[in-house]
């Protein structure tokens, strides 16, 4: 009876993403900044009670990921990767494994600028101050890898050069959003201008690259 109490809240739970997951893509695009700290704020309640009317920071961003990988399989087609075998692309065996990487690669963003709203005030980095500033990013984060993929999808476009420059646009505007909000972010939570949040920003960003080419430099 337990065990099958725990797969009916199973099933009601992942049913209700379908509900959840566009109420909170929605929200996160038209009041990201809100959403930001509504991350922080909800992790102060019981963990029953987190998140009523909106899905949890890392889950949003995993299924955001499993819709990036979707729309890719529907117009591309099964990525190269899997049929690889070396570096990385070696744990890579089916599309499981590699929408687990593709999270991790995308994971780096938000706890890069995690780190980074705790190191410039130098406070102390711990699980419990890491964990408020890692939630509330991974909202903007989602948005930005659904317009970062279905951009890259548009540019694998063969022959059809209209499709390859909106995916180009997309590219770019996924990158000035999640820059200009990145700028705000620091110069609100720092109490600091908004050029020297730019910077800082600006900064935190070409890190999160670095590491996000480190990463892609162990694959094919």
């Amino acid at each position: 009876m337990q065990f099958l109490k725990s797969l009916d809240d199973l099933l009601y739970e992942i049913i209700t993403w379908l509900v959840f997951y566009p109420v909170t893509l929605w929200r996160t695009i038209r009041h990201p900044f809100a959403m930001m700290a509504y991350a922080d704020s909800e992790l102060g309640d019981t963990p029953e009670q987190q998140y009523p009317d909106v899905l949890s920071p890392p889950i949003f961003l995993l299924l955001t990921l499993l819709l990036s990988h979707t729309i890719e399989l529907a117009l591309v087609g099964q990525s190269a990767i899997v049929a690889e075998k070396q570096g990385l692309a070696g744990l890579i065996s089916d599309d499981t494994s590699l929408l687990l990487m593709r999270l991790l690669f995308f994971a780096v963003f938000p706890l890069i600028m995690a780190v980074a709203m705790l190191r410039w005030p130098k406070e102390k980095l711990t699980r419990d101050s890491l964990k408020p500033l890692f939630y509330a990013q991974c909202y903007p984060a989602g948005v930005f890898a659904l317009v970062l993929g279905i951009g890259g999808v548009s540019t694998q476009s063969h022959g059809n050069q209209a499709f390859q420059v909106a995916g180009l646009g997309m590219t770019l505007s996924a990158f000035l959003w999640y820059g200009v909000l990145q700028t705000f972010w620091f110069a609100h939570a720092l109490r600091i201008s908004r050029l020297r949040g730019f910077g800082i920003a600006t900064l935190t960003m070409v890190e999160c690259l670095l590491v996000f080419a480190l990463l892609a430099a162990l694959l094919p």
